[in-house]
Parts: C-alpha cells; sequence; structure tokens
C-alpha cells in the first residue's frame, strides 16, 4: 500500500484539525513505512532543570504515530491511541529539538502498530522508545 497524504498534504491536514500544535511539531521526511518528526522545543516544553517534559516526548511520539497511520489512511480524524508504552532512556540535550523515527509496523483494517525512537537532534543517542497501537475506524 502506497501513501495517501504526501508531506505537504499531511502537513497541511494536521493543522486544521489540531491547530492547537501547529508550531509544536514538524513532519521531516515521509515514506511509506517511515515518518521523521521533529518537536520544536520552546520554554513550554521543559521541565525544571532544562529538560524536555516527558509529556512533551509522548506527544511527540503520539502525533509520529497519527501522522503515519493518516499519511497511510487517508484523512481519517477519528484514528486514537489504544496502547502505547514509552521508556525513557536519557535526559534529551538542552536547547535542542527532539527528533522521532516513527517506523509502521503493521497496518491492519482496525490497527495500526509503530515504533517510535527519539534523539536529540544531531546526536544518534536515544532519548526515548515507544510502541503505539493506534484503532482505526471503520470505513
Amino acid at each position: 500500500m502506497s501513501l495517501v497524504l504526501n508531506k505537504e498534504d499531511l502537513a497541511e491536514y494536521l493543522a486544521q484539525v489540531f491547530p492547537q500544535i501547529r508550531d509544536d511539531f514538524a513532519i521531516d521526511a515521509l515514506t511509506e513505512d517511515t515518518i521523521t518528526m521533529r518537536l520544536l522545543t520552546r520554554e513550554r516544553h521543559l521541565r525544571p532543570g532544562g529538560t524536555v517534559s516527558g509529556p512533551s516526548m509522548f506527544a511527540l511520539a503520539d502525533v509520529s504515530v497519527y501522522a503515519m497511520v493518516l499519511a497511510r489512511i487517508g484523512r481519517q480524524a477519528l484514528a486514537v491511541t489504544t496502547n502505547c508504552s514509552l521508556d525513557f532512556m536519557r535526559k534529551p540535550e538542552s536547547g535542542r529539538d527532539v527528533i522521532a523515527h516513527c517506523r509502521l509496523l503493521k497496518l491492519g483494517r482496525m490497527l495500526a502498530v509503530c515504533d517510535v525512537l527519539m534523539a536529540s537532534e544531531g546526536s544518534d543517542k536515544p532519548v526515548a522508545r515507544a510502541s503505539l497501537t493506534y484503532s482505526i475506524p471503520p470505513r
């Protein structure tokens, strides 16, 4: 199965259905089975000590999977997270965006499963790893 939405159409749709996060995330790359997204790290994403907060990294993982699923199935705003497992491995580097590399493992009629590996921009050391399952609404 190929992409239904390209990078530009996907970014436009995300901005339309989630205008509140428009300035938080960017799509760097998109293929049939992968998406690379970034958290445009701002002061509001930090916790005491200057590190990126866990909820901000969860949001990056969740939005990455949502975007990957939509890129394959099209404009289905009601696709929702049904499961998430998130491991925090090290402190993200201060003053850098967090980059998420999401890989689609399975896309079925009702469920999609993805893995997401996150690192600070410019580093190959993972800061977090997530596995998410999304429920796809009936067509």
